[in-house]
């Protein structure tokens, strides 16, 4: 998860700021938005974010060719046809997928330094929660090789809640100018480039990509499944920039979910404007927005 601009729709009835807008879009509507996606995965939307769902929530009624709100949301509230259908694609709209590689660029030498710890013989298991298009985990796959060689036996397993950035993330293949932020040392090592039709383009490299499974996971789940299958417990989790979605008590609950699947001496990784102190029952500031657990 991360940040993507609003967008606006100019059309027909009149919004706060006097856009032009398509579709009516009253307090009642955003206040039913807002306790869905609650208590769908958890996300905690405050009051100026109301144009930014109007945006995204627009695209789904034009594509549903349904003709309001109102009968947009009484579908997803009472109808469970096309709640089965719709309830991913709501989700997908209203989540947020800011990213680039290394991103925080500190964590990584530290994510290192920490894998030279674990005793050899046994493969590093690391979490990644929130993977978006790929990049925060082909990052970390890249630290790993660097650090343990091509032939680790380190497990990856990187999951977010939006199916669609999860299935561009599998395809591993990004825009060169992205791919730049890795340094050109590791675009050589890392990517494949593209020739021809796909000029432009780089393709993340069998060796990190092989280290990656991919999976489909909302953090409000109970049991984690995925997680538990994937091993538990694990030696680090990358949960960066999620938390800031969710309101104090999710937070916690999460928090305290995260600590039972890391192992003691574990390290979870946060965002830079996050800030756990205040669960010292489960972990200790071990560096820059880098946490142990105890």
């Amino acid at each position: 998860m991360g940040a993507r601009d609003p967008l606006t729709d100019a059309t027909s009835a009149a919004a706060p700021g006097g856009d032009v807008r398509a579709y009516e879009f009253n307090v009642q509507d955003f206040e039913r938005v807002r306790r869905l996606i609650y208590g769908i995965a958890g996300i905690d939307l405050n009051a100026s974010k109301r144009n930014m769902v109007y945006s995204r929530l627009a695209r789904r009624l034009r594509a549903r060719g349904i003709e309001s709100f109102g009968s947009y949301l009484d579908g997803l509230e009472q109808s469970e046809d096309f709640a089965s259908q719709e309830r991913q694609e709501f989700v997908n709209a209203l989540t947020t997928n800011l990213t680039s590689f290394f991103r925080e660029e500190h964590h990584f030498p530290v994510l290192a330094e920490f894998l030279r710890t674990i005793p050899a013989g046994r493969a590093p298991r690391i979490w990644c929660a929130a993977a978006s298009t790929g990049e925060e985990p082909y990052s970390i796959a890249m630290t790993v090789v660097e650090t343990l060689g091509a032939k680790s036996e380190a497990r990856l397993l990187a999951t977010d809640i939006d199916t669609q950035v999860l299935a561009a993330a599998g395809r591993g293949v990004y825009k060169e100018q992205s791919a730049q932020a890795c340094g050109e040392a590791r675009l050589r090592r890392f990517f494949q480039r593209g020739t021809g039709a796909n000029a432009g383009m780089a393709r993340v490299r069998p060796e990190v990509s092989r280290l990656v499974e991919f999976g489909q996971l909302n953090l409000l789940d109970p049991g984690w499944p995925l997680v538990q299958r994937f091993g538990s417990p694990v030696d680090a989790v990358f949960c960066r920039n999620v938390m800031i979605y969710f309101n104090r008590a999710t937070q916690r609950a999460i928090l305290e979910r995260i600590a039972a699947v890391l192992r003691s001496g574990g390290l979870l990784f946060a965002g830079h404007s996050e800030n756990f102190t205040d669960c010292r029952d489960w972990f200790a500031l071990r560096g820059k927005t880098v946490y142990e657990r105890l």
